[in-house]
């Protein structure tokens, strides 16, 4: 962690809620200026309180990707919704994200309400307006309007990084004055271990359908750098069932293959070195409910 001691510098923390599928990794991503969070079109894809760290010359803006807000199912879910109501009371503004070409659902009013209550100001992003026409947007800004929470709405694009500057300068504008709470080239706070962990499960996400992402977690289990030009990484995707094992490995192993090259690209980006990835799946029967590996996965 860092501190700048310049006297008029301002930083805190800004909260992102929202219903799964709005948008709001990418748009974190957008407003941070690199990926720190992974993106899917799969519902529940956050399930770690992540930071996301966005930097200028006098102010540092901390973003908080909270776990998609659901009624809790189970010990998973339970932490999720502890994990954002305890990130509310800590932070300095909220960013609540809803989807410009779904417009407002029982969701949405589901989280307002939740956040009515929250006590720090609220700001509404309309996000996904590229895919709407002018009218459809007019009605998305409208039906939020009638929500009655947020002073300021801003329609945004996190694709296209349309709005996104403004919406960023009035969060900056949130944040009250005090020293950086991370190096200024910094941009999450994730360990090492999470961050290689969610690129991995990133790619599961998008090679597998309907219920099986939420059976499925990624544990690193080794990194090895004993050699100067390569990093060696042990990671098991664990499963709930022998099923969901059997369509993770694929035929003749063709889909852990197809995850595992995949992710090594992409984890080759991350860390700027060669990687081998060593990639294995393994069947751990309810492991949303098992606590000690929920903590030892870094799910809070």
């Amino acid at each position: 962690m860092s501190g700048n001691s310049d006297p008029g510098a301002r930083s805190g923390f800004i909260a992102l809620a929202g219903r799964p599928n709005v948008g709001k990794s990418t748009l974190a991503n957008a407003i941070v200026g690199a990926k720190f969070a992974i993106v899917s079109d799969k519902p529940q894809t956050t399930r770690r309180a992540i930071r996301g760290v966005a930097t200028g010359v006098d102010w540092q803006l901390v973003l908080v990707d909270l776990p998609g807000v659901q009624r809790p199912r189970d010990a998973l879910t339970a932490r999720m919704q502890s994990r954002v109501e305890r990130e509310l009371a800590d932070a300095d503004g909220c960013l609540f994200v809803v989807n410009a070409e779904q417009g407002i659902g029982p969701g949405d009013r589901f989280i307002a309400r939740l956040l009515s209550s929250a006590p720090v100001p609220v700001v509404i992003a309309v996000n996904k307006i590229d895919r709407c026409d002018r009218a459809r947007t007019a009605a998305a800004l409208q039906s939020v309007a009638e929500l009655e929470l947020a002073q300021e709405i801003f329609p945004v694009s996190a694709r296209t990084n349309a709005g996104v500057p403004t919406l960023l300068e009035h969060l900056i504008s949130l944040l009250p004055e005090g020293p950086f709470f991370y190096d200024a080239r910094q941009h999450s706070d994730q360990t090492e271990y999470v961050r290689l962990a969610e690129l991995i499960r990133e790619q599961v996400l998008r090679r597998t359908r309907e219920e099986l992402p939420h059976a499925v977690e990624v544990e690193i289990e080794a990194i090895d750098r004993r050699r100067e030009d390569l990093v060696r990484i042990e990671a098991v995707i664990v499963a709930e069932t022998e099923s969901q094992k059997a369509i993770l490995i694929g035929a003749h192993g063709r889909m852990v293959k197809a995850i595992g090259t995949a992710a090594r690209g992409a984890i080759e980006h991350d860390l700027g070195a060669r990687v081998h990835l060593d990639l294995s799946v393994r069947v751990r029967r309810h492991w949303r409910a098992d606590e000690r590996l929920l903590d030892r996965l870094g799910i809070e």
